[in-house]
């Protein structure tokens, strides 16, 4: 069985509210997420290869994603 914990990393990132404040309509119109605001940080959810993609996408905009 996999580990929920392995997969949730491979399916999702999280970072701050504000990080991704003026990207989010680049990262909706390049990649299949789901972006969700929460109190204080945004929660990035899509298919492990699609979260690859925004995580490369991300960085390469000095958005460090750990």
């Amino acid at each position: 069985m996999a580990d929920p914990t392995r997969l949730r990393d491979s399916t999702e990132i999280l970072l701050p509210a504000d990080a991704v404040d003026g990207l989010q309509d680049d990262l909706e119109q390049r990649f299949t997420l789901t972006i969700r605001e929460e109190e204080c940080r945004v929660r990035i959810i899509g298919s492990p290869v699609e979260i690859k993609g925004a995580s490369d996408f991300l960085a390469r905009n000095g958005i460090s994603v750990a």
